[in-house]
């Protein structure tokens, strides 16, 4: 009996020790913790709500902005795991892409961004198939994004639905800032030439009419409870109608431009034009209607429907007090994405100037997608995403020092 016991005791060791053992091995591999204290010097900091400030301060506390000042009059508080850099702004936003469903192998099983089945599918949802692991995502956070508004391409009517995510985390869940933000929609001929219908402009705008026709009758029976909520095409283009979701709209031409925005005051829904290649021809009109404009990639390739495309375009829809934003936007060849600080960079260079540049990827992108309670300027109560770099932003072999997201390092250079 005896031996018995001594066995049990002998065995209620070994568990207690393996026990400890892997606790602390689980403490050992744990994220540093979430109220993680940290200090960010620069030489600048660009905060996007005011001026810039030399020599400044921002103080990150559980995630969020604590504090931004200059440095005699922000104390660095004991304790506090201090960063430094030439420059340091909010962390950038891409607010139009593909990353995360085109993938950078460029092959059949990482592209998810056009389902070429149907032309209308607004019921295709971002979030259903973002990888969080993409390289890309890593990719375009070394060069200082935090943020990015991805989903579905352009090339469909419909494509899909868009969503906002910050370029960390391993899973959507932990990524997804927003889900269903937007419509990706494409008129003229950006459409794929994959669909056997539509064939033309007018055939486009003809079924697009259609199901705004639909969902207008869908969102009233939907208001009186006749629905049950399981047709997923009507419930979205209804939200659509209802105000609750945004069209994008891909148009560069300027006859694409204003059927566009035709259309939004025929069926009063939020709007947002993307791309734009000749949207400086109708600059009187998109300001009228207080439409946003998310500018193509600036370096495009001039041909097509963007053979009119500018450098200067941002800079003159901003000079007439139109909200703009960058994109990457979507490429059909390897790298797969653009990044937007080089996009802005040569707007800068073009008429846009360094500040409303920077603005246009931070604090205007933000605005554009109605995330500015969280991101887009470095402010007290907000998102703690921030990029530092070795110099201007917009110099092509500045390097970036490190970005912090929520708070939390997650990319320091060796």
């Amino acid at each position: 009996m005896k031996i018995k016991e001594n066995n049990i005791m002998k065995r209620a060791g070994k568990l207690a020790g393996l026990a400890l053992l892997l606790i602390g091995f689980a403490v050992s591999v744990l994220p540093e913790s979430a109220d993680a204290q940290i200090a960010v010097k620069g030489e600048t900091v660009y905060t996007m709500n005011g001026n810039a400030i030399s020599n400044g301060v921002v103080l990150i506390r559980d995630g969020k902005i604590e504090r931004v000042g200059s440095a005699n009059r922000v104390n660095i508080p004991s304790g506090y795991e201090v960063h430094e850099a030439k420059v340091v702004t909010p962390g950038l936003i891409d607010a139009r892409s593909v990353v995360g469903l085109a993938g950078y192998y460029n092959q059949d099983h990482d592209q998810d961004q056009l389902e070429t089945s149907s032309a209308i599918q607004p019921e295709l949802r971002a979030s259903d198939s973002y990888n969080a692991r993409e390289y890309l995502v890593n990719f375009l956070k070394e060069h200082g994004i935090t943020t990015v508004h991805t989903g579905h391409g352009p090339g469909a009517v419909i494509s899909g639905q868009m969503m906002i995510v910050k370029t960390t985390g391993s899973t959507v869940d932990e990524a997804l800032v927003k889900d269903g933000t937007m419509l990706s929609i494409t008129m003229g001929s950006g459409v794929s030439r994959a669909f056997s219908s539509p064939g033309t402009r007018s055939k486009t705008v003809a079924m697009l009419r259609q199901e705004l026709i639909r969902a207008k009758d869908y969102a009233k029976k939907r208001a009186s409870g006749e629905t049950n909520g399981t047709d997923l095409k009507s419930e979205v283009i209804a939200d659509l109608i209802d105000g609750k979701i945004t069209a994008m709209i891909n148009v560069q031409t300027s006859q694409d431009i204003n059927t566009a925005l035709r259309l939004q005051r025929e069926f009063g829904f939020p709007m947002v034009l993307e791309g734009g290649a000749e949207s400086y021809l109708l600059m009187d009109e998109i300001k009228a209607a207080d439409i946003p404009v998310i500018i193509h990639p600036t370096m495009a390739r001039p041909g097509g429907a963007m053979k009119n495309m500018s450098f200067e375009t941002a800079s003159k829809l901003f000079d007439a007090d139109i909200p703009i934003a960058f994109q990457s936007g979507f490429e059909g060849y390897v790298p797969k994405t653009r990044v937007v600080r080089y996009e802005a960079a040569i707007a800068a260079a073009n008429g846009l100037g360094m500040e409303n540049a920077l603005y246009s990827i931070t604090a205007g992108a933000a605005n554009i997608l109605g995330i500015d309670d969280r991101v887009g300027s470095l402010e007290r109560g907000k998102d703690a995403d921030i990029a530092m770099f070795d110099g201007d932003p917009f110099e092509y072999l500045t390097k970036v020092q490190g970005v912090i997201i929520d708070g939390e390092v997650v990319y320091k250079p060796e």
